[in-house]
């Protein structure tokens, strides 16, 4: 068995997200890697601080997770509040615990401004997506931990029976 498995605290069904709900994923993998003790739970915006719930939060201006780790965008809230410390408090947290637990892969719940890694949203709070990383995916695929979203878990399924 090669490896744990950063997952996002609310593919797990805990109510962590933004509005108070969790995103549960059902696949007959979670369970198995539940039982060989292979998941790592996180919820990257409770680890930094922020309430449940909590405002919507998107990166701002179209720009992606890199972007807010190289200083160069910001994590703002609907009410327009800037949470972009968090968010990067959030990304080292859920980096400290993966690198700790021996994590090499994340399963992420996709479009959030933290672990979206397929998509994420634009900015406008108006639903529109676009492709790019969150903030606490990015870190973590910057420092080499394979990063797959809740639509990806088949891959990940097959990365892993590749890599036993």
């Amino acid at each position: 068995m090669t490896g744990k498995i950063l997952v996002s605290a609310c593919l797990m069904g805990h109510a962590v997200r933004y509005d108070g709900r969790s995103k549960p994923l059902a696949h007959p993998a979670i369970d198995r890697w539940r039982e060989e003790g292979r998941l790592v739970m996180i919820c990257p915006e409770m680890s930094a601080g922020m309430a449940v719930p909590r405002p919507p939060a998107e990166i701002a201006g179209g720009a992606t997770g890199e972007d807010v780790l190289a200083g160069a965008a910001k994590v703002m809230e609907i009410t327009g509040g800037d949470v972009t410390v968090e968010f990067r408090q959030a990304a080292e947290n859920a980096l400290a615990l993966a690198t700790e637990t021996g994590c090499r892969y994340a399963l992420l719940i996709d479009g959030s401004p933290s672990c979206g890694s397929g998509f994420i949203y634009d900015g406008t709070f108006s639903g529109g997506r676009q492709n790019g990383l969150g903030v606490t995916a990015a870190l973590l695929k910057q420092a080499g931990i394979e990063v797959y979203s809740d639509r990806e878990i088949d891959r990940l399924v097959e990365r892993l029976a590749a890599a036993d």
